[in-house]
């Protein structure tokens, strides 16, 4: 079987499971185990890119840093650029940013202000959709420069958190490849 013929049940089961962590009561969801797979990353990257593609996008914009793993391949699956959404202080010029709230406090992200014409269509992708604070965060800053962000596609979403229906609230359609319910 080739890597663009895994189904998205094939690419769940690549996922591991770690209980417990980062704190008791936890189930996280790793996806090292996905990524160090190559036909699983090929065939993730893929479903990914034909999303993307279906979207029209012109670039994707991932975030740091898993963003980024899932993000430059579609990009360059797809033959456009890449936007990489940094934390503060990673780019050596001057750069837009968006602070954001936590659970207990702020973080920031950060982007080259030149990375994106205006009106031109971006996709976001990223690992994993949990709360969707990044995501909203990071869907805002690219607002802000110009994109046009209309989509974002996760390879993983964890419903129970709300973060897929906060995106769609804000005008997002969100595409996942799979679902971990009770998370």
């Amino acid at each position: 079987m080739t890597a663009s013929h895994l189904s998205r049940e094939d690419l769940k089961a690549l996922i591991r499971t770690v209980p417990d962590f980062p704190k008791p009561g936890i189930q996280f969801r790793d996806i090292t185990t996905l990524i160090g797979h190559h036909q699983g990353m090929a065939a993730s990257v893929h479903h990914l890119a034909e999303l993307a593609g279906a979207a029209g996008a012109e670039k994707i914009a991932g975030m740091e840093a898993r963003g980024f793993i899932f993000g430059a391949a579609v990009a360059v699956q797809l033959g456009i650029g890449f936007v990489p959404v940094r934390k503060p202080g990673k780019l050596p010029i001057d750069t837009i940013g968006i602070d954001y709230a936590l659970e207990y406090g702020t973080d920031r992200l950060e982007m080259d202000p030149g990375a994106i014409m205006p009106g031109q269509r971006v996709v976001m992708v990223d690992d994993l959709i949990a709360t969707g604070g990044t995501a909203l965060a990071s869907a805002e800053l690219l607002r802000q420069a110009g994109a046009v962000l209309e989509n974002a596609l996760f390879v993983i979403d964890l419903p129970d958190l709300g973060g897929a229906a906060r995106l769609r609230e804000a005008g997002i359609e969100v595409n996942t490849l799979m679902e971990f319910e009770g998370d």
